[in-house]
């Protein structure tokens, strides 16, 4: 028997371990970051990994140790050289970054260790400057190893899914780039509108200024606009007309949107080619990350996150804040319940299994879209009315691959996602609105916070796990 191919393997697989933990921490170090491509490479180690049979879960798992261990020494020097950093060679090569991740820190304190991973200029910076500014080891730690868990899949999983694509020979479907580029273009589009929202009715914009004056020519409405203004001294009196806006408007285009998906025939020729379409991109190697999104969206995993802040803002006295959470969970589930068992659509026939509820709207679409938009309410609340979109933006993300699992199972029709994803976003919207009058002090992070995030995903992995061959089974055809 050749035992040369398993041992020759074995060792490749540990050189690329190497790889992945050395180039995530160089990414990672202090400076380093920025001379070296790290991206570039880490893409490159982690297609190599998917193409030579690495399993996922350990790739992760090196990358995020080398994260881990970057960031902390990139802390610990800098506990070291508080007040020298624009003095001592080399940093003092490059004072504009060390700047940039001062004003950042300054901005942001703690939470800037888990912002700063995912920005591409500040990431090499911020955990120097964290320990320059004496910020606590445990907290650091905390916030260091949080992000990591979410920063390896982020920076690991597309390569490994390419290099795992050419190892297969994946067959596309007919049609494929150009069906992609234009459902890229469409969410681009869609971005872009929700951007373009947030700003023209936001606080200093145009029409925000000319209903403010309007509503104080008369009593009735001026009382209505001061009873939701924000109370904080730093918010000024804000009003929540971007909120009320979205609540109005997402409710309004559910119902016209529900009224064409449920009784009429419009919209039933693009459902079909659309699951048509998704049911001919089925393979092995795409059935494993969808699965995996699909349970991310399933309702224990969202009530975990739910209780778990509840339980986190309670602790640390946000009782408003906790009782709009409890809001927003109860309005997603009874909402969802009714107009399900109301309308009663019927499930694509491509389902495994008797579907155990209607079709419209798509209640992970619906669960998930209020998760995510409400974490980014909280967070965006913190920061500058002008920076909000960009935290809209990156922490909505995560509701496209939940979304589109829908749709790649087969489980849900296109409109049912649709129906969801502004069902969600009527519901943030009007729990935002009302949020805005008991908003009197800052969420400020801290380490409960932090442990319940952690908590959250140690609950969501071993949910997968233990439902995983149920999915399997369910989901994927013998």
């Amino acid at each position: 028997m050749n035992t040369e191919l398993p041992t020759m393997k074995t060792s490749f697989s540990g050189w690329l371990a190497l790889a992945l933990f050395s180039t995530a921490l160089v990414e990672s170090l202090a400076l380093a970051g920025i001379l070296v491509p790290g991206v570039a490479f880490l893409f490159a180690f982690a297609a190599l990994a998917g193409q030579t049979g690495m399993a996922l879960t350990e790739a992760l798992l090196w990358a995020g140790l080398g994260a881990i261990a970057g960031d902390t020494i990139s802390f610990a020097l800098g506990r070291k050289l508080q007040g020298r950093l624009d003095v001592v060679w080399p940093l003092s090569r490059y004072p504009k970054a060390i700047a940039k991740g001062e004003a950042f820190f300054r901005q942001h304190g703690g939470k800037s260790v888990v912002i700063g991973r995912f920005v591409g200029p500040i990431r090499p910076v911020i955990p120097l400057v964290a320990g320059a500014f004496l910020m606590p080891w445990r907290r650091f730690l905390a916030f260091n190893v949080a992000s990591a868990i979410g920063w390896a899949p982020v920076y690991i999983l597309p390569g490994f899914l390419v290099g795992g694509a050419l190892a297969m020979d994946i067959q596309l479907p007919a049609h494929f780039y150009p069906v992609l580029g234009i459902s890229l273009a469409v969410v681009l589009l869609v971005y872009l509108v929700l951007i373009q929202f947030q700003l023209g009715f936001g606080e200093g914009s145009r029409l925000y200024t000319w209903l403010e004056r309007r509503m104080a020519l008369y009593d009735t409405t001026h009382r209505f606009w001061r009873l939701y203004t924000n109370h904080r001294p730093d918010r000024r009196g804000e009003f929540p007309l971007a909120s009320l806006m979205l609540a109005i408007g997402a409710s309004g285009l559910l119902l016209l949107w529900g009224q064409l998906a449920t009784h009429t025939d419009m919209l039933d020729p693009f459902n079909q080619l659309a699951l048509d379409w998704f049911s001919q991109l089925r393979h092995p190697l795409f059935d494993t990350p969808v699965i995996v999104a699909t349970l991310l969206g399933d309702p224990p995993v969202l009530t975990a996150a739910a209780v778990l802040a509840v339980l986190a803002l309670s602790f640390r006295g946000y009782y408003a804040a906790a009782v709009h959470v409890v809001a927003a969970a109860v309005l997603t589930f009874v909402l969802v319940t009714v107009l399900k068992a109301t309308l009663g659509v019927a499930r694509p026939e491509a389902v495994f299994g008797p579907p155990s509820s209607g079709a419209f709207p798509s209640g992970h679409s619906a669960g998930i879209t209020v998760l995510v938009t409400m974490v980014a309410g909280f967070v965006a609340g913190e920061g500058h009315q002008r920076q909000r979109w960009q935290t809209y933006v990156l922490l909505s993300l995560p509701l496209l691959p939940v979304a589109i699992s829908r749709l790649y199972l087969g489980v849900h029709w296109f409109t049912d996602v649709v129906g969801g994803i502004l069902l969600g976003l009527a519901i943030t919207g009007a729990v935002r609105a009302s949020y805005s009058r008991y908003d009197r002090i800052h969420l400020s992070p801290d380490l409960t916070m932090v442990l319940a995030g952690v908590a959250w995903l140690i609950f969501t992995v071993v949910y997968v796990a233990v439902q995983w061959p149920g999915a399997r089974l369910a989901f994927v055809p013998v």
